[in-house]
């Protein structure tokens, strides 16, 4: 798990071993053997790759599979206030590009849509269903979602978004992680507007 991640996001800022490695003031065969999942980093080695890569040390050690969350619109809780109610959907950590869009789906009569391409890697999509019903996420293993529903699932891995009614309307949020100044990481995200299609 360290060992994939580490190595993902090094090749996401176009990083070498060496260079990484020069940045973290580590070796470079330490590092080496630490993406070849040889290795046995300690805590201070950890936190000075993800300073060096500029994310969290959690990014390091986090499980990419677990990254799919549902939220069912009759589940949820309402936290009161004063004078409003509020629900929590979801939490973004650490900074990059945020993407806001509201998207309308139509029911395709010509059968299920080709899936959207990857973002780049790290990206995550959160999608609130305002109306209808869909079927969106990761394209092996789509989630069916209705009204008031939430999901959040990887969107560096081909994804779909199909209308299972006439039209359905979504709120989609994308994080693309931040990528270093210099790292020689290119095209990190769209934004001529036509990311969902």
């Amino acid at each position: 798990m360290v060992a994939r991640n580490v190595r993902l996001l090094r090749e996401q800022r176009g990083l070498s071993l060496a260079e990484l490695a020069r940045r973290a003031g580590l070796a470079k065969q330490t590092l080496s053997n630490l993406e070849q999942g040889t290795g046995n980093p300690t805590v201070d080695t950890l936190f000075s790759i993800a300073t060096a890569l500029g994310v969290p040390v959690t990014r390091l050690v986090a499980e990419r599979e677990q990254v799919i969350t549902v939220q069912r619109g009759d589940e949820v809780v309402w936290r009161q206030h004063a004078g409003y109610e509020s629900r929590s959907l979801d939490h973004i950590y650490g900074s990059g590009v945020i993407e806001n869009y509201v998207v309308r789906i139509s029911l395709s009569s010509g059968g299920p849509r080709e899936p959207s391409e990857p973002h780049p890697v790290g990206t995550l999509e959160h999608l609130f269903v305002i109306s209808g019903r869909v079927r969106v996420g990761p394209a092996d293993s789509p989630l069916e979602l209705g009204e008031g529903d939430f999901a959040r699932y990887p969107g560096d891995r081909p994804h779909v978004y199909e209308s299972l009614v006439d039209e359905s309307l979504v709120h989609i949020v994308v994080s693309v992680p931040r990528v270093q100044p210099g790292t020689g990481a290119t095209n990190t995200t769209r934004t001529d507007g036509n990311a969902k299609r």
